[in-house]
């Protein structure tokens, strides 16, 4: 028996283009943080409402540094936007400090009714201090807030499973029963090796698998997947899709931006989040070799069609 779905959103609250608040760095490199969510989220018909909370120093290569804005800046932007806007769906990325996650989690508080997708990216970049001091007050202040995280496999078993003790890798149940234990009751876990150069990619509970998509592994390097990915999962949540749904949709997008990945500069591949605007004979015109990605399903993708001005039911 399939699972029954899940649906976040009341259909009342979807009828006028939905709204999305982000909270993210800027990526000067255009491949992940705010870019990439700004651009995932009105591709597939919301309306992003886009929070900066610090900004990256970066190429499409590497982070070399991070400056985050205080946690004062973070809510004041915020907050004129909440009292204004109506507001679906909350989706928080990287923000930089434990000072800027208590920010974010005093708004989500005040706004508890609203569903939060929460992505953790890698943060093997940054200062360990540092590190330990984010994960530890996303755990405390943020996942018991949140509505669906968001992650890589190997980023989420260090993180939420550090002392695992067998010589099975946790699956994606393990790691949604861990996080549910700190208050979160979805858990939608990428890249999940898999026998023959394949991955799984799976959306659980703690008791049960409710969606999984395997794609293909390849060794092209991606940016910004992950932050394109949760995006476009807040923005599908918040058009109305139930949760299985908004899962498969966000997975089909995201292998075509990867299909359709170019190199803007001398790093990774960035995903075309924009692969829908180009016409049949423009995308000819300006063919590239097809590049091997890690997230390409292993059987035929449907067509997506991107509403540019409407949103997705």
């Amino acid at each position: 028996m399939p699972p029954p779905t899940v649906s976040l959103i009341p259909d009342e609250q979807t009828q006028h283009q939905a709204c999305v608040m982000v909270f993210n760095a800027n990526d000067p490199s255009g491949a992940g943080g705010l870019a990439a969510d700004v651009t995932a989220i009105a591709s597939v018909g919301a309306h992003p409402l886009p929070v900066v909370t610090g900004a990256y120093a970066r190429d499409t290569a590497e982070i070399f540094d991070h400056f985050s804005l205080g946690e004062d800046a973070v809510t004041e932007q915020a907050r004129a936007a909440l009292e204004d806007v109506p507001v679906q769906v909350f989706k928080v990325g990287f923000v930089g400090s434990a000072e800027n996650l208590s920010a974010v989690a005093s708004l989500a508080s005040d706004y508890a009714e609203i569903p939060l997708v929460a992505y953790m990216p890698d943060l093997s970049w940054w200062d360990e201090v540092e590190i330990d001091l984010y994960l530890d007050a996303f755990k405390e202040l943020i996942l018991p807030q949140t509505t669906v995280l968001v992650g890589n496999h190997s980023t989420l078993w260090r993180w939420l499973l550090p002392d695992w003790g067998t010589d099975r890798s946790p699956g994606a149940k393990d790691l949604a029963r861990a996080a549910h234990e700190l208050g979160t009751p979805y858990t939608l876990v990428t890249g999940i090796p898999l026998p023959d150069q394949f991955i799984d990619n799976v959306l659980a509970s703690p008791n049960a698998v409710l969606a999984n998509q395997r794609f293909e592994h390849f060794e092209a390097v991606f940016s910004g997947a992950g932050d394109t990915l949760s995006g476009t999962l807040a923005a599908l949540i918040a058009s109305g899709c139930d949760l299985q749904e908004a899962f498969t949709e966000a997975l089909s997008y995201l292998d075509r931006c990867l299909d359709g990945g170019f190199r803007p500069g001398m790093g990774h591949v960035v995903p075309d989040r924009l692969f829908w605007a180009q016409s049949p004979a423009e995308a000819n015109l300006d063919a590239t070799p097809a590049l091997p990605t890690e997230l390409t399903d292993s059987s035929p993708i449907p067509s997506l069609e991107i509403p540019a001005n409407d949103t997705k039911h």
